[in-house]
Formats: C-alpha cells, sequence, structure tokens
C-alpha cells in the first residue's frame, strides 16, 4: 500500500498554536417529524420549491420517525474527538455547527466568539473535493462571518483543514469494513464477491470543475472529485487483495442522485450496477459507501433500504461495509490534521500523512477551486475578501 506518512511522531501532546478552538462543521438533519420540511426548505432555500413537494422530497425521513442519523452521529463524533484530545495532552475546545439544522454554524460561530475565540480551524464532514463538499461550506462560513461582522462582533479567521479522504485514519476503518462485509457474505460467494465502492452522484458539470483549476476536466471524466474516489477505492482494493489473497473486482458506483433527469449526472447508479452484476453471474456484491464520513440518511435509506431491496429482488447476497463515523482512528486522523496545519501556520515544514497516489491536498483552497454556479464570497481560501479577522 503506498504511503506518505509519519504521522506517529505527532501521537502524543502537540502545539495547536495559533488556532484556540477547532469547528466541527456539518450538513445538519431533522430530528422529528415536525422538523422534516422545515429543514428542506432550508436545504434548498432560493430555488422557489413548493412546500408539497419538499413533504414528498422528505418522504425518506419519515420513514424515520423525520430522524436523520446524522445529528446523533455529530455528536458521537464530536465526543470522540474531544475523548482524543484530552488522551493526548491536546488543549483545545471543539465545538459543532450545521449548515441547515441546529445547532446552526452561524450560532456556533457566535458563541466561540463570545468564549474568545479568534483563529478556529473547522474540520468539514465531506472528505472530497466538489462544490457541495467543500466550497459550499467556504461560503457558508463567509456568510457566519458577515453576520458576526453587522452585529458588532468581533469576526474570527477560519481556516479549514485539508481534504482527508486519504489519510490512513480514514481508509484504515474503510478497509476493515469492507473485511468485515466480505466475511459476512455466504462462504460459498465470497471468494467471487464484486465490490462496489459508493459515493454521491453530482451533476458531471460540478464534477469536472471540482478541485484546483489544474485538476479540471472538460469531458465527463469527473476531475478531483472521481479522481479521489477511485485512488481510494485502489488503496482499499490492493489492502483487501494484500489481506485476502483474493483480487476482488471492483467498480466506483453512485447513489443519491436528486436532479432533474435532462441534466447528466456522474454514473451508474448503485441499483442499475447492482442489476448488471446479477445479469453478469456474479455471486455476490459488498457495497462500500467511501464517499460518506457516517451513516446518515443517503446511507441508511439509498443503500440499506433502496439498494438492498433490489438486491433482494434479484436474488443476489450483499453486505454493506461500514463508514468510518466515530472510529477512534478517524478522530486520531483529524487531531493529525489539526497539529499538521498548525505547524505549517507557524512556519515549519509538516509532515502530511497520505495513501495512495495522489499525495496530501493543498492547505488552502485557490482561486477556481470548485467553483460556484455564480460567484459567491468563500471563506478559507485564498480569494477571500471578505471582513478581516479581528486581532487575536
Amino acid at each position: 500500500m503506498p504511503e506518505q506518512c509519519d504521522c506517529a511522531s505527532r501521537s502524543g501532546g502537540g502545539d495547536p498554536r495559533p488556532y484556540d478552538a477547532l469547528l466541527l462543521l456539518s450538513f445538519g438533519g431533522p430530528e422529528g417529524p415536525d422538523d422534516v420540511v422545515p429543514f428542506l426548505e432550508n436545504v434548498t432555500r432560493g430555488r422557489g420549491i413548493p412546500r408539497e413537494r419538499l413533504k414528498e422530497v422528505g418522504r425518506h425521513y419519515f420513514l424515520f420517525d423525520g430522524v436523520s442519523p446524522i445529528n446523533a452521529q455529530n455528536r458521537a463524533l464530536l465526543d470522540a474527538l474531544r475523548k482524543d484530545f484530552a488522551e493526548h495532552g491536546l488543549d483545545l475546545p471543539v465545538y459543532w455547527g450545521n449548515r441547515n439544522w441546529a445547532p446552526y454554524l452561524t450560532d456556533t460561530l457566535r458563541t466561540m466568539v463570545t468564549d474568545g475565540h479568534r483563529r478556529i480551524a473547522v474540520l468539514a464532514t465531506s472528505a472530497y473535493a466538489s462544490y457541495s463538499g467543500c466550497r459550499q461550506y467556504r461560503e457558508n462560513l463567509a456568510g457566519a462571518l458577515g453576520t458576526l461582522q453587522a452585529e458588532g462582533l468581533p469576526v474570527p479567521r477560519v481556516d479549514k483543514l485539508r481534504h482527508y479522504f486519504n489519510h490512513p485514519g480514514f481508509v484504515r476503518p474503510m478497509i476493515d469494513g469492507v473485511l468485515a462485509s466480505l466475511a459476512a457474505l455466504p462462504p460459498e460467494t465470497r471468494a467471487g464477491a464484486h465490490i462496489a465502492f459508493t459515493t454521491h452522484s453530482i451533476p458531471t458539470a460540478a464534477a469536472d470543475t471540482s478541485g484546483t483549476p489544474a485538476d479540471h476536466t472538460h469531458d465527463g471524466a469527473g476531475g478531483a472529485y472521481v479522481a479521489q474516489h477511485l485512488d481510494v477505492a485502489r488503496v482499499i482494493a490492493d489492502a483487501v487483495r494484500a489481506e485476502t489473497g483474493v483480487d476482488h473486482p471492483w467498480r466506483l458506483v453512485y447513489q443519491s442522485r436528486s436532479g432533474a433527469p435532462h441534466i447528466p449526472w456522474l454514473e451508474p447508479d448503485i441499483c442499475d450496477h447492482l442489476e448488471e452484476r446479477h445479469a453478469a453471474g456474479v455471486p455476490a456484491v459488498v457495497m462500500a459507501p467511501i464517499g460518506f464520513v457516517s451513516d446518515h440518511m443517503e446511507v441508511r435509506y439509498d443503500l440499506d433500504t433502496e439498494a438492498t431491496a433490489k438486491a433482494a429482488e434479484l436474488g443476489l447476497p450483499v453486505a454493506r461495509s461500514a463508514t468510518v463515523g466515530a472510529d477512534p482512528r478517524f478522530a486520531a486522523a483529524v487531531r493529525d490534521l489539526v497539529l499538521e496545519r498548525a505547524e505549517a501556520e507557524r512556519g515549519g515544514a509538516p509532515r502530511r500523512c497520505a495513501l495512495g497516489a495522489l499525495g496530501a491536498g493543498h492547505d488552502l483552497c485557490p482561486a477556481g477551486c470548485c467553483p460556484a454556479r455564480s460567484p459567491r464570497p468563500a471563506a478559507a481560501g485564498a480569494d477571500w475578501t471578505g471582513p478581516a479577522a479581528a486581532p487575536a
């Protein structure tokens, strides 16, 4: 397994300066039936979608009593981060804010500056490059900072931590998840099992402009978004082969499409892929959701409910591997990312942990990185021209 990593040397203590807090920034989700439509109104604000249509869109949530698992999983990750930091002597408070539901990002940042924090590292619960997975979080940060400035509050400096799709602490739990899923398949199907690495489908136009301008493609190849997922899938497949002695065939597939039918999105869809693999005589499939940090609604419904039902209809044995969630190795990876970035901010040359062929990502998003559909301010990037941070 190709590896660039010496993060073990940062396993104890560590100097987080200049950072005085970490913000866990996530998407958010409803926590009861009455929350579903207001939550979806937040997500789709500005698109003019009628309330009755949102009720239809929210049917997946109502199957789970209107509760998305994402907030509970963020609380678990928050606890894991605080536990890891305390056990390793890292004196850095951790806060949590969401883009689309309570606790809202702006409210959390207001609390943080009231508590005296002025240099904030930000971990987004999205590991890969894309507009919705990176720049949109930065746009939300810009909006929140503008609100603080309008309220006359100090404006902190916020720095988004780099993409961690190939950090060992993110990848190794997924390797273990695939191995466990293979072991759970009927023994007679195990050796011939196919691995379907899944991630959220996005429009091909957005995929092509994901990552830095140097990563952009113009032919539907998917830019950095697809390249990063393919690199992680190869690392996991290679590790599974090394562990089991079996070279399982695999493919990157997509799920959770939500766009208009006439707009091209990344394909194949997981359900279509299951039908194709069944027709080809594959005895079993492991669905490995490498594009998701935790088992939120897209995993619980689109894989555990919809895709699993399709497999049952086909008579195709399937197993779904675990996401990383609050795995202690991921919490340790976040600590490593904070210390790595802190050292760089102090003028040092930190060691950067990365598996695979792509290497560690950039600290600061350059101009033109994952561009917006229409120009909007985005904080924590080289092109940020918004309110200046208050003196520490």
